[in-house]
């Protein structure tokens, strides 16, 4: 991948990432969803900022995503895009004080290996 190529991978997983960091802490501010609130719950997301912000981050990203696709085939973006779960994982850990047991980090090193193998190039 060029540096350029590079720099919209990152741009969409980061944008992702923020999405959905901000899609959670909206989250934890509705009620649990169960059939008899479901529908209050969807109006309530307009209301709620984070979510609003989460939902405007996700668009960035599709759209990093998208030029990102002008340029490299899909099977090198997709997997290349698979970063959001490395990121999100430690979004979680750090801002959020989730625990990560050690077999998470086995994934997560397994995905940015092949991550790696996939944009190699020779």
């Amino acid at each position: 991948m060029s540096p350029q190529e590079i720099i919209l991978l990152l741009m969409s997983v980061l944008a992702s990432v923020a999405g959905q960091l901000f899609l959670k802490l909206g989250a934890n501010k509705l009620a649990k969803v169960n059939l008899s609130n479901a529908v209050n719950l969807i109006f309530s997301i307009t209301s709620t900022p984070e979510l609003l912000i989460g939902l405007t981050c996700y668009g960035f990203g599709a759209v990093a995503y998208i030029l990102l696709l002008t340029r490299v085939n899909l099977s090198i973006a997709a997997p290349a895009a698979s970063l959001v779960y490395v990121f999100s994982v430690l979004l979680g850990y750090f801002i959020l004080k989730e625990t990560i047991p050690l077999i998470r980090f086995v994934g997560l090193g397994l995905i940015v290996g092949g991550v790696i193998l996939v944009v190699w190039r020779k």
